[in-house]
């Protein structure tokens, strides 16, 4: 399942979903072909989770990866949507979303489910100017708000919405990649911005301010894999997630350097990117999506219908109710991955 795809994953990625312009970085796949490897695990990195990026600093999973003979791919995500893009592509085995993104995807049919659990993040909030005159999420109405759909900052803004008694309707949403959306506030193109970190962070640092906030409003970071890649290659995920659990282990016992590797490939200032790590992203939590997983996920699910993303309450219900996968969650042991 995994050898043909290679050529093929290679050219989606880099042309038909545009995953960025560091799509490919660290990429072991040209290695694969001169060492006679025949399987490749292709697997995303993002900013927005951490994990994954001491995960490619360390070279933990590729070295596991080698000694099963297969090489690892990494492929850059830009935000949840495109992560789940390349998913349904079948352009990456595991992509790392927010929960409430699996969520949507699945509902719509992508044939996901979450495997583990990389963060309990505050990573999620409406950001303004340095110089806005906007005090409240009510204050929004009749403004034009930066969001990129299908990912947390766009279901956190319709909770927020929802809350000050507002709705999209009420709003000129621009669909913006998380990024560009920080440089439409920073350019006076839209009122307000729903923010994610670590972008957000920079860009407080900056000057922008953070109008509204709401740990609750914010869902897990979900690592998700295609049912083909679990079914037919389960020990495989079960290398990933014992990879994720070294990690896990490793950043809440160095947070410094955990900051310093994000800040490094996020091209961020170390003071920044420490806040991220340190006072916006919950890394010690438990690997398995279980029942808190779910409940949050409940929580936004009639806001996916609302919201028109997904066409009824059915198709909701039942991917919430298949989801979750938690055969390697429940069993990781990172003592299985070797490194320092």
């Amino acid at each position: 399942m995994l050898s043909h795809r290679f050529t093929r994953r290679t050219a989606l990625s880099a042309a038909a979903l545009m995953l960025g312009t560091a799509a490919l970085t660290g990429c072991a796949g040209e290695n694969a072909a001169a060492s006679g490897s025949d399987k490749t695990l292709s697997i995303d990195y993002a900013t927005y989770n951490p994990l994954s990026l001491v995960i490619k600093e360390k070279g933990w999973l590729d070295e596991a990866a080698k000694e099963q003979g297969v090489s690892v791919e990494w492929i850059q995500s830009a935000g949840s949507n495109k992560a789940n893009e390349a998913l349904r592509a079948d352009a990456v085995d595991v992509g790392s979303t927010a929960g409430s993104a699996a969520l949507l995807a699945r509902s719509n049919g992508s044939p996901i489910k979450t495997i583990d659990l990389y963060s309990q993040p505050e990573w999620s909030a409406l950001v303004v100017g340095k110089d806005s005159k906007i005090s409240s999420v009510k204050d929004l109405k009749g403004k034009t708000v930066a969001a990129t759909k299908g990912t947390d900052p766009y279901f956190f803004l319709l909770q927020a919405l929802e809350e000050a008694g507002l709705s999209e309707e009420d709003i000129t949403l621009q669909n913006l990649q998380h990024a560009d959306g920080r440089t439409a506030l920073a350019n006076d193109s839209v009122d307000a911005w729903s923010g994610l970190d670590p972008i957000m962070a920079a860009a407080e640092q900056d000057g922008a301010k953070l109008l509204y906030r709401n740990l609750d409003f914010n869902t897990y970071g979900a690592l998700n894999a295609r049912e083909d890649f679990i079914e037919q290659s389960p020990e495989l995920a079960q290398l990933v997630v014992d990879s994720y659990e070294k990690a896990r282990e490793w950043a809440v016992d160095h947070p410094e350097e955990t900051a310093e590797i994000l800040a490094d490939v996020a091209g961020l200032e170390p003071k920044v990117a420490s806040t991220v790590i340190e006072e916006r992203s919950n890394l010690d939590v438990p690997a398995t999506p279980g029942a808190d997983y779910t409940k949050v996920l409940g929580a936004i699910a009639p806001t996916l219908v609302a919201s028109g993303d997904v066409s009824k309450q059915e198709s909701v219900d039942n991917a919430l109710a298949t989801i979750v996968d938690d055969q390697f969650a429940s069993k990781a042991d990172a003592s299985k991955i070797s490194g320092e």
